[in-house]
């Protein structure tokens, strides 16, 4: 599904070179849970932002379903990211002034997708997340798990191939943090693809494969 072959991400500015990423090959199959582990500074948001079709790689290459995506222009990029992707954050990024219908509806709108097929699906993914209750609320009148909760359907809601989730329990306690695991779980085991970025040992070991970067560098892959 999504190929990495000797991908390099260099950060410049007038005095510093920074390597971000050195020649990191991997490979994601259709209906894979794989996390992303190592220490702060290692590469791991770099790797997902590209992956995520957010930021161009310096060098090496891309590949989304056979095709070489790594020198797309930002058209070309916004293009795949609506057809193929979803993403959670761990701090939400939910829109204040939307409720949580018009926060999850925001996907489909950007697709120009008809009103009524827009209410269609987003009602289902609320009923599916349990979060039909609250789909008038707006996010500063929800819990932490809640939002996270309503992040997670407005990733969904289009029926992205791929989800990448960078430290989707980061900001939750305990028990939110299960609760979104669980979640991300029953969404894999539906045939969603997932990357996810994670410090917590625990949430990876939820996943099928675990990467480990270390200065821009794959050193371990674990199953």
């Amino acid at each position: 599904m999504i190929e990495t072959v000797d991908l390099t991400k260099v950060f410049r500015t007038d005095e510093v070179e920074t390597t971000a990423l050195n020649q990191v090959s991997m490979k994601i199959d259709q209906g894979e849970f794989v996390a992303i582990m190592g220490p702060s500074g290692c590469g791991k948001s770099t790797l997902l932002n590209i992956l995520g079709l957010l930021d161009s790689p310096s060098g090496g290459q891309l590949i989304f379903d056979g095709q070489d995506v790594s020198k797309f222009s930002e058209k070309q990029r916004t293009g795949l990211r609506k057809e193929y992707l979803g993403f959670v954050f761990q701090s939400f990024n939910l829109i204040d002034e939307l409720n949580v219908f018009e926060n999850i509806e925001l996907p489909l709108l950007y697709q120009k997708i008809p009103g009524a097929k827009r209410k269609q699906m987003v009602e289902e993914v609320m009923g599916k997340m349990n979060i039909v209750h609250r789909k008038k609320h707006f996010p500063q009148q929800l819990s932490g798990g809640q939002q996270q909760r309503v992040a997670i359907c407005r990733a969904v809601v289009a029926n992205p191939k791929l989800i990448l989730a960078d430290e989707p329990t980061g900001n939750l306690d305990s028990s939110n943090g299960a609760e979104v695991m669980d979640l991300l779980g029953q969404l894999n085991q539906d045939g969603t693809s997932i990357v996810m970025v994670t410090h917590s040992p625990t949430d990876a070991a939820r996943a099928q494969r675990i990467i480990q970067l270390f200065d821009g560098q794959i050193v371990t892959e674990n199953k």
